[in-house]
């Protein structure tokens, strides 16, 4: 075949895709597992980023240390609050759920109603993580839940910590969002993240009450406990925040679980 033919042009083309999609291939499978581990660890320096047991810079081998001793993962039933870690007919190793594949499985999530939906997710797996963080005493310091909802332009997915009387916030963090940078996208900014230490998400009788409000909260107002600052320029955002934490800390988000929890402290 002559060099200069369509034929032998379109053979080597067609060669040169054969050997460029089996390289690739190959390199995909090769990366895979260790694609993997940094999506674990980054997993695990946002629940410890949260927990506030993260230093800056701190090397991996020290997160999957500190994750280790100090983070205890547990898998709950949010329709009913029951922890069901150990029911092996539904999870044979619970180390392989992914809950954020559940989302997208029938069997393992639920349509939302719009009329409940307020987060503006769809739909809710039936079961979820939650990760009770210990000191180095091994004493129970803070419960840490996985939150997320709709905000302008984006799912916002993040972590809400909260100290043991399951009110009090510890942290707040939004690890995959894509709003606006510079307005929504201040969501991540450390400033604003601070000042959800120390606030309240519930009432007196546990009915969910945080929000992020338009503008500053006023430190005199008797609902300044459970406020935050509004992102300036980002109301819709802000309004997101408000709802998927209303959400999540609600009837059809970890509200059964914990009150399970509050009734056997209470015992």
């Amino acid at each position: 075949m002559s060099r200069d033919s369509i034929g032998f042009t379109f053979l080597v083309s067609a060669t040169l895709c054969v050997v460029c999609s089996i390289l690739v291939s190959g390199a995909a499978v090769g990366l895979r597992s260790k694609q993997e581990l940094n999506k674990e660890i980054e997993r695990k320096k946002n629940i410890l980023s949260v927990a506030g047991l993260l230093k800056p810079g701190e090397g991996n081998e020290n997160v999957m240390s500190i994750y280790d001793k100090q983070v205890e993962g547990i898998i709950v039933d949010l329709n009913t609050g029951k922890v069901v870690t150990d029911d092996k007919e539904l999870f044979p190793d619970p180390a392989q759920y992914d809950q954020k594949a559940a989302i997208d499985n029938p069997k393992l999530s639920t349509a939302i109603e719009s009329s409940k939906d307020i987060a503006g997710i769809k739909r809710r797996e039936n079961y979820s993580w939650v990760y009770l963080i210990h000191d180095d005493s091994g004493k129970l310091t803070q419960y840490v839940l996985p939150v997320r909802g709709k905000g302008l332009w984006s799912t916002m997915w993040g972590f809400l910590a909260l100290e043991t009387d399951l009110n009090t916030v510890e942290g707040l963090t939004f690890y995959e969002q894509g709003e606006t940078p510079g307005l929504g996208g201040e969501v991540d900014n450390p400033k604003w993240k601070a000042q959800w230490k120390g606030k309240e998400v519930y009432t007196n009788d546990f009915q969910p009450d945080i929000q992020v409000i338009k503008g500053t909260v006023n430190p005199e107002s008797k609902d300044a406990i459970h406020e935050v600052d509004g992102l300036s320029g980002a109301t819709i955002t802000s309004r997101g925040v408000t709802h998927l934490l209303e959400f999540w800390l609600g009837d059809l988000g970890f509200k059964p679980y914990l009150e399970r929890v509050r009734e056997k402290e209470g015992k």
